[in-house]
């Protein structure tokens, strides 16, 4: 049975930011659906229940494989239950929260830019499993010039030099302990989503499920 894959942005991005792997997940059969949500608009569970809405209205049916990139990963969590959901690969999810987050969320400007949800990925402690099976994919590239926030995790030494990160996250605050593979790429979290690797292997799991 073909199933439809929902292809989620990020915190501060639009549908656009993942029209490239939309379009490499469609090149390899699947159905699949992706929009604009209002990410800086609502807090987490919101946007979870607008989406899972937009998605039972616009693509019904199911269940749904997912892929996500950031913040995209945490909605699907919130999203579990609402529509079923069988397969997940998140791109550079923040599933243990985000210390970054936490740093900057007192900070006017950061809760004017990224509202609600911003303040909610500080604390990931109610946040319901994902979906089984998952893969999460970690970039390892650091601080690069597509990725403003990456700037000032390297000015202010945020990430100590051993600690692998993608600018923004920690490669060790992607991982999930029931996550059923994990991997990681040479990139940002900007762009993660259009690497190659990092696509080859969504399609692989999208397909084989490992």
């Amino acid at each position: 049975m073909s199933r439809t894959v929902i292809v989620l942005h990020g915190l501060a991005r639009t549908h656009r930011s993942v029209a490239k792997l939309r379009r490499a997940i469609a090149g390899a059969g699947f159905q699949t659906w992706s929009a604009t949500y209002p990410s800086m608009r609502m807090g987490i569970r919101a946007l979870a229940e607008h989406t899972a809405a937009r998605v039972q209205k616009e693509a019904p049916g199911g269940p749904y494989f997912a892929v996500t990139h950031s913040l995209g990963g945490i909605l699907v969590r919130h999203m579990h239950g609402l529509i079923p959901l069988e397969r997940v690969v998140m791109l550079a999810p923040p599933n243990q929260g985000s210390r970054l987050a936490s740093a900057l969320s007192g900070h006017p400007l950061y809760r004017w830019l990224y509202g609600p949800a911003g303040q909610d990925v500080t604390d990931p402690s109610s946040w319901p499993p994902p979906p089984s099976p998952f893969l999460v994919i970690a970039g390892t590239k650091g601080a690069t010039l597509g990725n403003p926030i990456s700037w000032v995790t390297r000015a202010a030494k945020f990430f100590p030099p051993d600690t692998p990160s993608d600018g923004t996250l920690s490669v060790e605050e992607t991982r999930h302990p029931d996550m059923t593979a994990f991997a990681t790429v040479d990139a940002a979290h900007t762009f993660i989503m259009n690497h190659p690797e990092a696509q080859r292997l969504t399609l692989e799991f999208l397909t084989k499920g490992k």
